[in-house]
């Protein structure tokens, strides 16, 4: 048999690509980031005396129309030699290979993880504590926020856009409480949980037959109630002026004071005015830590897998006996109730709130957290917290470019890992484990 030997010329190698086209491609999208980069970047006002005049930074825009260039083509290579299987299967490997070594290794990386977190304000340096704990303060707020809305988003599959409504109600019911009775941050967490649970419910219960984008605008519309009550509810809340002079945490009744009576003074102390952030950071790890535990625990009781039954196909969830209603009001009362323990901690640890801590934009944050993490990955949702909240930390100087170079990560995040960061997670039940655990006992 003779092959044709003029059509197999004319086929290209499996591992090439159209440069021509790839050169379009990339050449049209720098294009229209100099045209749109122009006003932004290429022109800044500036006062010089009485006068406003336009200077010219050309550089900044040329280095932005190099970078788009480099990966608009780098992307069209990638595709191109994607749909020809060309380096599909050494990219599929290297991420699942990466993926699946994260997981088989969860428990060694959350055990150095939490060590690590432990020692953190022991090693640091003295000069720059105080900014250092307060940034990993914030960011374990947020990984906690993420933990309990994972359990809305991840595991029952409910997206919420609103669920900084129950962050607020955990925050002010602490304000409330302390400043009104003079109850302790230990007596008052319980009970933000509790009422934010309550506002879950709530929020539950119009919702149950809503899925996918009408339940989004609803919950959407929810967490816009609660601010706007916050704002107008003068007689409780003090409306827009928030609510100062919120007692401050206690060790258990001791105060964080100078002089007899105080922490520093009990343990025998020089006293710094550190001592109490740190105490902050080890409470939100605390309370974060118990967030973890309670969802791993609970993705393995019957309610944990009716949540994840309930994410994957509602009507088969039915089917086998599981009611939905009973499952989604437990999961936003669940969800709900860590956002409660989060705002209480947020509101100690700021001792002045207002409606303008809540706003929509916390809710999308939160919900980026969730995204970007991998639905359902708890590891996950900590390396989107350290994107979000500490990468931006660390690009502070460049206080013009900062959110542009979080915009950009943010985008080829979701091109190059779409299903998040962590995609891959255990699963809550080993079929086949069952199976042949019940063959080696029929056998024996």
């Amino acid at each position: 048999m003779v092959e044709n030997s003029k059509t197999t010329a004319t086929l290209p190698p499996a591992n090439t690509f159209n440069l021509l086209a790839g050169l379009k491609e990339a050449g049209l999208a720098s294009a229209l980031v100099a045209v749109l980069g122009l006003p932004l970047l290429g022109l800044h006002a500036a006062n010089q005396g009485p006068q406003m005049v336009l200077l010219q930074r050309w550089d900044d825009l040329a280095i932005a129309v190099a970078v788009m260039f480099v990966c608009r083509l780098g992307l069209y290579a990638r595709r191109t030699m994607k749909q020809q299987g060309a380096g599909a299967e050494e990219s599929k490997s290297i991420f699942s290979g990466l993926g699946l070594t994260i997981h088989n290794n969860m428990k060694v990386i959350a055990f150095v993880g939490l060590a690590a977190a432990i020692l953190l304000p022991m090693v640091i340096p003295a000069d720059s504590s105080r900014y250092i704990i307060y940034t990993a303060t914030t960011f374990m707020i947020y990984v906690m926020l993420g933990w309990g809305l994972n359990i809305v988003v991840g595991l029952a599959g409910l997206l919420d856009l609103g669920y900084v409504a129950f962050y607020a109600v955990g925050a002010y019911s602490y304000a409330l409480i302390a400043t009104h009775f003079g109850w302790s941050f230990w007596v008052c967490l319980p009970l933000a949980g509790v009422f934010a649970a309550f506002f879950g419910v709530i929020l539950g219960f119009p919702v149950l037959r809503l899925r996918g984008d009408y339940l989004a605008i609803v919950t959407l519309g929810f967490g816009e109630m609660i601010r706007v009550i916050l704002i107008n509810w003068y007689d409780v809340t003090n409306g827009p002026n928030g609510i100062n002079g919120i007692p401050a945490i206690t060790f258990f009744g001791v105060p964080f004071k100078r002089g007899e009576g105080g922490f520093a003074d009990l343990f025998g102390l020089d006293y710094s005015s550190t001592t109490k952030m740190v105490f902050l950071y080890f409470v939100i790890l605390a309370l974060a830590v118990l967030t973890n535990l309670f969802t791993q625990r609970m993705r393995k009781l019957p309610a944990g897998r009716a949540w994840e039954a309930l994410r994957e196909d509602e009507i088969a969830c039915r089917s086998l006996g599981i009611n939905p209603t009973n499952v989604k009001l437990s999961a936003f009362a669940l969800g709900a109730m860590f956002g409660g323990f989060a705002g209480s901690f947020f509101s100690v640890r700021s001792g002045f709130i207002s409606p303008e801590s809540f706003t929509f934009i916390e809710s999308a944050v939160i919900l980026a957290i969730v995204v970007l993490g991998g639905m359902g990955s708890q590891l996950g949702v900590v390396l989107a917290a350290a994107l979000i909240v500490v990468v931006p930390e660390l690009f502070r100087a460049f206080a013009e470019y900062r959110m542009l170079l979080f915009g950009i990560a943010m985008v080829l995040i979701m091109v190059w890992k779409p299903r998040g960061l962590l995609s891959l997670r255990e699963p809550t039940i080993r079929l086949h484990a069952k199976i042949k655990g019940e063959k080696q006992e029929a056998a024996q």
